[in-house]
């Protein structure tokens, strides 16, 4: 295996991988030697961008245009990994809504595109990325969790359910699949230097983090790609925080 290529044969599904934190996992997991599948639900110029940025380094990857709260959408998308492919090694849940609404204020539409994406995407994506794993005998998930999972958020009462539940069935599958020699890990960031959609408030000043500054997309995709690595497989059911020791507070 040529040195730092310890994902070389590997294939992975990363959802939501167009922009930020999801395109820095991308390009970590194909610098590994990952095939890597970049998914977005409609942004595919954003998408193409990702994949043409891998190809020009020389890595493999493709872009998906699928919704992941659609399960045939999910199902199509795998099927077609697994037939250019052969297998879905690592399965990486990065896609989610990120939007700030007061309760008072939050319609049930609302409230269900996002735990849609968060929870039911992440059940969509898993049940049809494991029959590929178990036959591989082996592999990887990682869910991206956030701060506000356990601490709650202003404005982000949906976000906190999804990001929670998400944590709940990162330890749940943990439990259950590692007989099948698959290690399933949550990675958290803290305050992120990544674009802010419009509907969002501004941003912060950075407070309570020992490190004095926001975590990159790159620190993030790092710790991802080391789950993924045969150094990290017995790592699993763990909640990791990127966050600068914010959490700490």
């Amino acid at each position: 295996m040529a040195a730092g290529k310890e994902l070389a044969g590997k294939v992975a599904l990363v959802t939501g991988a167009s922009r930020n934190i999801g395109r820095a996992i991308a390009i970590a997991l194909a610098e590994a030697g990952a095939t890597v599948a970049v998914n977005a639900r409609s942004a595919k110029a954003d998408a193409d961008a990702v994949v043409a940025e891998i190809r020009a380094a020389g890595g493999v990857a493709e872009t998906y245009i699928a919704d992941i709260a659609d399960s045939k959408a999910v199902n199509a998308m795998v099927a077609d990994i697994t037939t250019k492919h052969g297998k879905v090694d690592m399965l990486i849940l990065n896609a989610s809504i990120r939007k700030e609404t007061a309760f008072i204020d939050m319609s049930y539409e609302e409230w269900r595109s996002l735990l849609s994406i968060t929870l039911d995407g992440s059940f969509f994506c898993t049940k049809a990325c494991l029959p590929s794993m178990i036959t591989a005998g082996g592999g990887s998930i990682v869910t991206l969790g956030g701060m506000t999972a356990l601490s709650g958020a202003k404005k982000r009462v949906h976000g906190s359910v999804g990001k929670h539940g998400l944590w709940g069935m990162t330890r749940a599958l943990a439990k259950e699949l590692g007989e099948h020699r698959i290690n399933v890990n949550c990675v958290a960031p803290g305050q992120m230097d990544t674009a802010r959609a419009a509907d969002r408030s501004e941003r912060a000043p950075v407070t309570n983090v020992p490190m004095g500054r926001r975590s990159t997309p790159e620190e993030v995709a790092g710790i991802v790609r080391y789950l993924c690595t045969p150094a990290g497989r017995m790592i699993s059911g763990q909640l990791i925080y990127v966050d600068g020791g914010q959490q700490m507070f």
